[in-house]
């Protein structure tokens, strides 16, 4: 079932050697191709306005009002690439070699290195479209560290790096709309893939202004609508972000990779309380000068002004001296809750840690009096110079912390605490992008490829634009050259006649319910199960609770589920519950996913698989591999694998010390 089509060759050449041999369409038999594009944030914008640039016609939709509401306008830090404008050392090897190493050798090299090879030509693209990448005095573009690399790769606007890429990708859209070779369909959610002679001819949309279903014929239906983070209910995910497109096609056939992989960033606002329905994330460029510490003392209710030098443990620094607060993301996230489980946390929750800025605002105020050639400058004079640069690298983010909690970032440190950000499983697919579901693609973070079990910050951007600017483009075009004698299939064909029936009938059941409990309700409780018993430390025995915990929610789910309003108009509580329903589905298959791994890597902590310094303990005898799960009826999947071939990288315990 699983053949991921990687070119045969020295993995230097691989990417080259595919460009140079695959089939291509001529420019007028372009014209005569529909290509639907699910999604337009990063991946999805780059994607259908590169693809309408060569010709295509597309379609492309989104469930928000404009692409540009796509959740990949929270990105805050940076875009990882290649460049070496720093002259520290880096190359595209090293960038490859982290990003596999990050994943803790759970990646397929040849797409990592595919990722690693076009990186710097994502940074031209975006300069090109007009992005405002930070520079330097001199005028080259600024670079600054990011978790797991011990370079300076990561290319960035301030605290908003993937609002201002999305806006680039957005009017390289928009100008392909204005010249007619894309169709924006906003408002419009994907319920079904339509499947005609074993190929995929289109997909049922429901219009989520007047409830009505539509059909839409395309030559290949490529999926880019992001992560399944919002399954654990709380995330730093926007709240409409979900797995419905791709859970679609998980059940019309197309193999669900590696569910349990899903990071957890370790610097987001702690919670507090039952009333919050998401997340904040802080950047992770935040622990470019930010130390991460905790009192020394157990249960210190001190301000953390108050607590001497002496007494705090920055404990980042303390076990990982080689890479100090800049460790990868779960690596940070599981030292965090050790400290706070401890009993060391801060806060009134005692769920955070301090991230403290007073080192770095006085490093950099002393940089600046010595600029100035001030010798004999205050401590006050110091501290407010060294805000001042603070202020332009990180402003926006300080002005977020303190609009949330009501403090003032610059005096007293910032209290952070790990949560769900980023989902590294999704959509199996091959070299092409192509999922086990032929027609079907799946670029960014709705597929698995590039990240194995844990994403180094700063390569969700990158992987995104290089699937939608560089990869898709040959890669469905090799894959379209065969579809170019097909006619376009009318929309009355029967086969999109029945998808069309049976999304209509799902939803006629979802209203007929008529229970007494809201969707919410459900959905917070299906993320407290998953959170707790497959979060950022899991369990043979909680696992198990937790798929029959799931399999309970379910049956009452449908049994007991408020929908209110009707189907033919617009109904948002009726989006939500079709979301929520297929949230409770992946749900359960991440917990025997993460139950079948029996061992922990990157971000699956099994307890019962850590070295004696707690740290996660691989098996790559019997788990190197991508677990791909095919859907064969309810609670039921049938795993298939796919071994994982290190020829250039040897894999080894992961340190950072």
């Amino acid at each position: 079932m699983l053949n991921a089509k990687i070119p045969v060759g020295p993995l230097d050449n691989k990417w080259t050697d595919y460009k140079g041999h695959c089939k291509l369409v001529n420019p007028a038999n372009k014209r005569k191709l529909e290509v639907i594009v699910v999604g337009t944030g990063l991946a999805g914008a780059s994607a259908a306005a590169s693809l309408g640039e060569m010709g295509y016609k597309v379609k492309a939709f989104c469930f928000q009002d404009s692409p540009r509401r796509a959740h990949s306008i929270a990105a805050q830090g940076g875009i990882n690439a290649a460049k070496n404008y720093q002259n520290d050392g880096d190359s595209v090897f090293r960038l490859f070699y982290d990003t596999i190493k990050g994943g803790d050798y759970r990646a397929r090299e040849a797409n990592v290195h595919r990722l690693a090879e076009v990186s710097a030509n994502i940074i031209d693209q975006c300069v090109a479209q007009g992005v405002p990448f930070a520079r330097e005095y001199g005028g080259l573009l600024s670079n600054r560290s990011f978790g797991g690399t011990q370079v300076q790769r990561t290319f960035y606007a301030a605290g908003q790096t993937g609002q201002q890429l999305l806006i680039g990708a957005y009017q390289a859209l928009e100008r392909q709309v204005a010249l007619g070779n894309v169709k924006m369909m906003a408002r419009h959610e994907m319920l079904d893939v339509v499947m005609v002679d074993g190929k995929a001819r289109g997909i049922i949309a429901r219009n989520l202004v007047n409830g009505k279903l539509e059909r839409h014929f395309g030559n290949a239906v490529l999926l880019c609508t992001g992560g399944y983070g919002n399954v654990f209910y709380l995330s730093t995910n926007a709240m409409g972000s979900n797995v419905t497109a791709a859970w679609k096609a998980h059940r019309k056939g197309a193999a669900f990779a590696n569910p349990c992989y899903t990071q957890i960033h370790p610097t987001c606002i702690p919670v507090s309380g039952d009333h919050q329905s998401k997340l904040t994330l802080m950047s992770e460029s935040l622990r470019n000068d930010g130390r991460i510490w905790v009192p020394t003392k157990q249960g210190d209710t001190r301000k953390p002004n108050e607590i001497p030098e002496e007494e705090r443990d920055y404990y980042l620094e303390r076990r990982y001296p080689a890479f100090g607060n800049l460790v990868p993301r779960d690596v940070a996230s599981r030292a965090a809750k050790e400290r706070c489980d401890a009993g060391y946390g801060v806060g009134t929750s005692k769920q955070a840690v301090y991230l403290d800025y007073a080192a770095a605002i006085e490093r950099y105020g002393k940089i600046e009096v010595s600029k100035q050639g001030n010798d004999h400058a205050s401590a006050e004079e110091i501290t407010a110079l060294g805000k001042q640069v603070v202020k332009e690298k990180y402003g926006n983010l300080f002005d977020m912390y303190a609009k949330i909690t009501g403090e003032n970032p610059y005096e007293v440190p910032m209290r952070i605490y790990p949560a769900v950000h980023y989902t590294m499983g999704g959509l199996w697919v091959d070299y092409e992008l192509q999922t086990t579901l032929p027609g079907v693609f799946a670029l960014g973070e709705a597929n698995f490829s590039d990240h194995g079990a844990n994403r180094l910050g700063a390569s969700a951007l990158m992987q995104g634009l290089a699937d939608g600017y560089f990869v898709i483009p040959y890669t469905l075009g090799n894959y379209l050259a065969d579809e170019i004698y097909a006619k376009a299939i009318s929309t009355d064909h029967p086969a999109f006649a029945d998808a069309e029936k049976a999304v209509a009938d799902r939803i006629d059941t979802l209203m007929n319910i008529k229970g007494k409990q809201s969707v919410e309700s459900f959905h917070k409780r299906l993320g407290k199960i998953i959170w707790e018993k497959c979060g950022m430390a899991r369990n043979e025995e909680g696992l198990k609770q937790a798929i029959a915990e799931v399999q309970a929610l379910k049956a009452e789910f449908w049994s007991d589920v408020r929908i209110p309003g009707s189907i033919n108009e617009m109904n948002p509580e009726l989006d939500k519950a079709n979301r929520v329903a297929d949230f409770i589905e992946l749900g359960e298959l991440m917990c025997k996913d993460a139950l079948n791994r029996n061992e922990s890597c990157g971000g699956h902590f099994r307890e019962e698989y850590q070295t004696p310094e707690g740290e996660a303990l691989r098996d790559d005898a019997n788990f190197m591999y991508v677990a791909a799960w095919e859907f064969a009826g309810e609670s039921n999947w049938n795993l298939h694998k796919e071994p994982l071939n290190y020829d250039v990288i040897k894999p080894s315990q992961r340190n950072y010390k």
